[in-house]
């Protein structure tokens, strides 16, 4: 049978991370849960070994910690799930059909959030297409271990790691778009209001299609907002 660790790369999550661990845990207990703290300031890496998670540390950004994450798990397949973000309840008896199949090399969920709102929900059915605009980490990506290995892990990049992995994957095989939904957290689009979050969001990935360095739009997003992107 299918074996999967669920890697969850987090930075000063301290107040949800107990939570999310224990999500995926109420889920199938026997899943491994791998936290990748990023050097958190709070309780974040306290508060996941309490609620189960194995925790290592790596340097901050997003690839960086995923990899660790990876190289510390022992699934065959593995879920990089974002920490405010739930997998649907039938996750991993869904997986475990999907990846009996030989062909299936890499997979995401359906998006959707954890309000109503019109704007965001139209946004989250076009993240149900795989293309270059429309698939990312807040999905979750569903990889064999195999694969992902071969396709050298994320870079180590601090934000659109998540991009290129599919990029990565997609010239080599198809991303499968799993026929069930996460849920994930619309904080941001509602400290910042939907529209313009989204513009934001567009905006960086221009920059990132365009070939800007995503440490250098890392950095211009960290000055502008006051705070680093989302790990």
């Amino acid at each position: 049978m299918t074996t999967f660790s669920v890697i969850v790369p987090a930075l000063n999550e301290a107040d949800g991370i107990a939570a999310c661990v224990a999500a995926v845990r109420d889920l199938d207990p026997a899943v491994e849960v791998v936290v990748a703290d990023g050097g958190s300031d709070d309780a974040t890496v306290a508060s996941a070994q309490q609620a189960g998670a194995l925790v290592v540390q790596a340097p901050r950004g997003r690839g960086p910690q995923c990899n660790a994450g990876a190289a510390a798990s022992s699934g065959d397949v593995l879920i990089f799930l974002h920490a405010d973000t739930k997998l649907p309840a039938d996750a991993f008896t869904l997986l475990q059909r999907w990846f009996a199949e030989p062909q299936v090399q890499i997979a995401k969920f359906r998006l959707s959030f954890d309000v109503s709102n019109p704007l965001l929900d139209l946004a989250a059915c076009m993240m149900w297409l795989d293309s270059r605009l429309t698939s990312y980490g807040d999905q979750g990506i569903v990889v064999r271990r195999s694969f992902f290995n071969t396709l050298g892990g994320f870079p180590p990049w601090p934000l659109f790691e998540d991009v290129r992995l599919f990029e990565l994957a997609r010239a080599q095989t198809q991303v499968y778009v799993l026929p069930a939904q996460v849920v994930t957290s619309s904080r941001r689009f509602q400290a910042n209001g939907s529209l313009p979050q989204l513009i934001i969001d567009l905006g960086l990935w221009l920059e990132y299609v365009a070939g800007v360095s995503p440490f250098e739009i890392a950095a211009r997003y960290e000055r502008r907002r006051g705070m680093p992107p989302k790990a």
